[in-house]
């Protein structure tokens, strides 16, 4: 008996104490991951105010949540005072993305053009 009250505490205080991040689902969620070689002061991810900061060679920033979003976007990277920017022409026939995290992973090819791959959490 008293095993299985034991393992009743362990399976309420396991099953309460976890969380998906669908339970935190408050809109399109986007973070950067840095696959580059080098250190990123800030990156801009479309609008004026969704800045992402203090993004290291191969690391992630938190998610910023977006009202609407593309799978693609206008990348704006400020690194040791060099700027490199991915200007999108326009998002005609591009559908918006619907609730959900996802991540660009934004580096620099051998040419410093910024890449963009957009990768579904």
């Amino acid at each position: 008996m008293k095993q299985f009250l034991i393992l009743a505490i362990s399976v309420f205080l396991i099953n309460s104490s976890c969380t998906d991040q669908n339970d935190e689902l408050n809109g399109i969620q986007i973070r950067v991951k840095n696959v580059s070689s080098m250190n990123y002061d800030s990156i801009q991810v479309g609008g004026d105010e969704m800045i992402h900061t203090n993004i290291v060679a191969g690391s992630y920033s938190e998610y910023l949540v977006y009202e609407s979003a593309y799978k693609y976007a206008y990348i704006n990277i400020n690194s040791a005072d060099e700027t490199y920017v991915l200007q999108p022409l326009d998002f005609v026939g591009e559908t918006p993305l619907p609730l959900g995290f996802y991540t660009y992973e934004i580096g620099l090819d051998a040419d410093l053009n910024v890449t963009l791959k957009f990768v579904i959490d």
